[in-house]
């Protein structure tokens, strides 16, 4: 009886768990998250109650579709996630869910994301969001990714796009306030990426990815997560600069990216892998607060 296959009842809570899990789901709500500040921060004001269904809306197509990009990136890189610690778990590393079926899991979130995108929101941020999965599933993944140690900073213009793709779903247009909003996530994820590389990099190198600290050495990575926090510290104070925001932003703001500048400088004074763990960690936090101060911000 032990060895008696499970009852497809049995069997089938556990194949939804597998397929949400390609989805990469904490990854998932900072986009939709950053999103959706997109989304306030075009409406000025209250928003009514159009606007909140509209928001609703566009963050469901966001979501399936920044899903579906997950999990074609799972079936890209199984082989890979299968050598690493981080990502061993993941479904297709070990094999529990086929290609052909995370393949068509990917393409019918894209699908319906997409149309709803497209019929509901409007076709400029259905255009603009399958860009990003392009951006991210192909041209990251498959191009950049296992062919150059910049393959985070060139690929983080596709991580970068929740803003855009919420600032356009609310107007119908990409504003410079957007593109503000992007430069200050395409100058985080170096930073954020590169403190997690560097705990991590006996993974990263078994898997023959070419991350900086396995080309260039822990130091020289090091260092760049230091200039780069400080060139961010300058692009998180834009919003107030642009009058997109006030007082409230600003010292946030501030805070924030000295906390992170100071992450920085004690990681390239000396380093441990602990440090760096607390680094990316507190590069979550940064982000998250950031862009909730901004939110706050907007309705004070």
């Amino acid at each position: 009886m032990s060895d008696a296959a499970p009852s497809p009842a049995a069997a089938l809570p556990s194949t939804w768990r597998q397929f949400h899990a390609l989805t990469k789901p904490r990854v998932i709500q900072l986009i939709v998250f950053c999103a959706l500040i997109g989304m306030v921060l075009a409406v000025p004001g209250p928003p009514r109650w159009a606007d909140v269904r509209l928001a609703a809306i566009a963050c469901l197509g966001i979501w399936l579709v920044a899903g579906a990009a997950a999990a074609f990136n799972c079936v890209v890189e199984q082989r890979i996630d299968a050598r690493m610690k981080r990502t061993a778990w993941r479904p297709t590393a070990k094999g529990e869910l086929t290609n052909l079926q995370t393949l068509s899991f990917s393409a019918v979130l894209c699908a319906i994301g997409s149309a709803i995108l497209y019929v509901w929101v409007n076709p400029l941020t259905m255009w603009l969001t399958f860009a990003t999965f392009v951006g991210y599933a192909v041209i990251y993944t498959v191009v950049l990714k296992p062919l150059t140690p910049q393959n985070i900073v060139i690929g983080g213009a596709s991580g970068a796009m929740p803003p855009v793709l919420g600032w356009a779903a609310m107007t119908g247009e990409v504003a410079p306030e957007a593109l503000i909003l992007f430069l200050i996530i395409f100058l985080w994820t170096p930073p954020h990426f590169w403190a997690l590389a560097l705990y991590r990099v006996e993974d990263y190198r078994k898997s023959g990815l070419p991350m900086l600290p396995v080309t260039h050495g822990s130091e020289f990575t090091r260092l760049q997560i230091l200039l780069y926090t400080f060139v961010l510290f300058a692009a998180c104070l834009m919003p107030f600069v642009m009058r997109m925001s006030g007082w409230f932003y600003l010292a946030a703001a501030v805070v924030l990216s000295i906390g992170f500048c100071a992450y920085a400088a004690a990681l390239w004074r000396q380093y441990s892998d602990a440090l760096a763990r607390k680094t990316f960690r507190f590069s979550l936090i940064h982000l998250s607060l950031l862009f909730a101060a901004l939110l706050v911000d907007h309705y004070l």
